[in-house]
């Protein structure tokens, strides 16, 4: 489970704090700040969807014209974290990779000699 923190900007909530599990659901929404009625509901509704789903339902919702909402905070942010960790799981496996063509060429060169 990895837990984020993102910072809001433009809305009445200062923070989003949430978890996604390793196959990027969401586990759980805690909102500092807003609304405390509607982001408790946006919380439940949220849990157990992937962070693509929610990125898409929630992307663009606007809150008395500011351009941006909590909920649209909320899509922001996790679509950044599950970005976040894709590009952390292609580095990993592309270490891992450069680690076992090491020990394949050691391999090679063991049976060379």
């Amino acid at each position: 489970m990895l837990a984020y923190c993102y910072r809001t900007q433009g809305v009445c909530c200062q923070e989003i704090h949430f978890e996604l599990d390793e196959k990027n659901n969401i586990k759980q929404v805690v909102f500092l700040g807003g609304c405390s009625g509607n982001l408790l509901a946006i919380s439940k509704l949220v849990q157990g969807k992937s962070a693509r789903e929610v990125a898409t339902l929630l992307a663009g919702n606007d809150c008395g014209g500011k351009g941006t909402s909590c909920a649209d905070q909320l899509a922001r942010a996790v679509k950044e974290a599950a970005e976040a960790e894709k590009q952390k799981k292609m580095e990993e496996a592309a270490e891992n990779s450069k680690k076992n063509r090491k020990k394949s060429k050691k391999k090679d060169d063991t049976f060379d000699s």
